[in-house]
C-alpha cells in the first residue's frame, strides 16, 4: 500500500500531524466470464462504505472492440496489444494523478485488467519486444500494482454458467477460456501479492471471498499479515523452474535499527536484474499474525536506508519462488547457506484457512511460531 505522504515509519506508530493520503492501486483480473463485471460493483459499495473514494480503471481491451480498434482489424495480435499498452499506461497514469489530487484521505483505484494481461494474448519473445519498445520493464510494472486478485473464469469449475451474452467483445469458447484463464494467472505469477478467487463455491460466495481478501489487504480493519511457514526439504528446482505458474526473484534484505519489538527491513527483488525496492515494518500480534506495513521506494530512498542498517546482522541473500499450486499461493525460499532445507510460507486470509501442501513438497515441520527460523534469526547467524 503507498502511504504518498511518508508519516508512518513503523506500524503502530502515530505522527502528530493531518491524515496521509494512502493510495493504493490493485487490478482485478481473470479468465473470461469470471465475474469482474459483478465484482467492480460489490468493491465500489463495500470499499465505499469503508470511507475509500474509489475510482475504476475500465478495461482497455473492451473500450477499444467496442469503439471499432480489434484485433481483427490490426495486422497482427502484437500491433493490438502495442496500442492496447499504450491505451492502458496513459490511463493508469491519468488516475494515479487524479488520485493524488483527490480531497480523500484514502483512495483505492481498481483496474479491470491491468497492463501484464497482454502477455496472455502475445508470445514471450513479442511481448518482450513491446516493453522493449516503449522502455517498460516487465519488473517494474508487476510492482506498479499494490495487489492482484484474480478471479478464475467459469468455465473452470462453474461451466454451467459460462456465457458470451453478458460481453460482445467475448468470443471464447470454454476451452479458450480456460485457457486464457491459466495464461493469464501465469502472466501475474511472481507479484508478492497475488489472490486467486476459484470457483469452490457458489457466486456469491466467490464474490465474499473476493471482498474479503481486499479488506484484508488493505488492512481492514488492522493491518495484520497472517502467514503459516514450513522448513522444507530441499525443493526439486528443476520442478519450480519448468511451470509457468513459478516466477524465480533474487532477494536481498537488510535489517534497520529499530526501537523496541519492531522490526524494520529494506528488501531489493529483481528478476532478470530488474530491481524494485520495499521498506516494511513488523510488530507481532501472535505467532500466526503481524501488524505489517509495506511501501515501495525508490533506489535512493534504499541506498539511504541502508546507512541505518542493523550491523549486528547479516544481509540476507535469497532465491524466492513464488507459484501457485491448486489455486493457493505459496512462496519457497532458498538460502545458499542451506544445501538440504528450505522455508515454505503462505500468507492467509484467516487463521483457520485450510491449507493443501504441493505434492512435490517434502514437509519437516512447520516452524510458524518458531523464532529459530525467522529471516532476522536467521540473519543473526549466518
Amino acid at each position: 500500500m503507498k502511504n504518498y505522504n511518508e508519516v508512518l515509519e513503523s506500524a503502530g506508530k502515530v505522527v502528530e500531524m493531518a491524515s496521509p493520503k494512502e493510495i493504493t492501486k490493485i487490478v482485478i483480473t481473470g479468465g473470461p466470464c469470471a465475474g469482474k463485471t459483478t465484482a467492480m460493483s460489490r468493491i465500489n459499495e463495500t470499499f465505499t462504505q469503508m470511507g475509500y473514494a474509489v475510482m475504476f480503471v475500465p478495461e482497455t481491451s473492451t473500450e477499444l472492440i467496442s469503439n471499432g480498434v480489434a484485433p481483427w482489424r490490426c495486422n497482427s495480435g502484437l500491433d493490438y496489444q502495442d496500442v492496447l499498452l499504450d491505451v492502458q499506461l496513459n490511463k493508469e497514469k491519468a488516475f494515479e494523478k487524479a488520485a493524488k489530487v483527490n480531497k480523500a484521505n484514502k483512495i483505492l483505484i481498481v483496474c479491470d485488467r491491468g497492463m501484464l494481461d497482454s502477455k496472455a494474448y502475445v508470445s514471450k519473445e513479442d511481448f518482450e519486444k513491446i516493453l522493449q519498445k516503449k522502455s517498460l520493464k516487465e519488473m517494474e510494472i508487476l510492482n506498479s500494482y499494490d495487489a492482484v486478485f484474480h478471479l478464475v473464469t467459469a468455465a473452470d469449475g462453474a461451466e454451467e454458467f459460462y456465457t458470451l451474452t453478458n460481453n460482445k467483445a467475448r468470443t471464447e469458447t470454454p476451452e479458450q477460456a480456460i485457457e486464457l484463464d491459466r495464461k493469464t494467472m501465469s502472466a501475474w505469477t511472481g507479484h508478492p501479492h497475488l489472490r486467486i478467487i476459484d470457483n469452490s463455491s457458489d457466486f456469491d460466495t466467490k464474490m465474499k471471498k473476493l471482498i474479503g481478501e481486499i479488506a484484508s489487504f488493505l488492512g481492514e480493519p488492522k493491518p495484520y499479515e497472517i502467514e503459516r511457514k514450513y522448513l522444507i526439504k530441499y525443493p526439486d528446482l528443476k520442478i519450480l523452474e519448468s511451470s509457468p505458474y513459478c516466477k524465480k526473484i533474487d532477494i536481498i534484505q537488510t535489517y534497520l535499527l529499530s526501537d523496541g519489538d519492531e522490526e524494520v527491513r529494506v528488501r531489493q527483488s529483481g528478476i532478470n536484474g530488474e530491481y524494485t525496492y520495499t521498506k516494511t515494518s513488523k510488530k507481532k500480534i501472535t505467532g500466526l499474525k503481524r501488524i505489517e506495513v509495506e511501501k515501495r521506494i525508490s533506489k535512493d530512498e534504499y541506498l539511504n536506508y541502508l546507512m541505518q542498517a542493523d550491523t549486528s546482522k547479516k544481509q540476507i541473500r535469497k532465491t524466492r519462488y513464488r507459484f501457485v499450486y491448486k489455486n493457493q499461493y505459496f512462496e519457497i525460499d532458498v538460502y545458499p547457506f542451506w544445501k538440504d532445507k528450505a522455508i515454505m510460507e503462505i500468507e492467509l486470509k484467516d487463521e483457520d484457512q485450510k491449507i493443501e501442501v504441493p505434492k512435490f513438497v517434502n514437509v519437516i515441520k512447520e516452524v510458524t511460531e518458531d523464532d529459530e527460523y525467522k529471516n532476522s534469526s536467521l540473519a543473526n547467524e549466518k
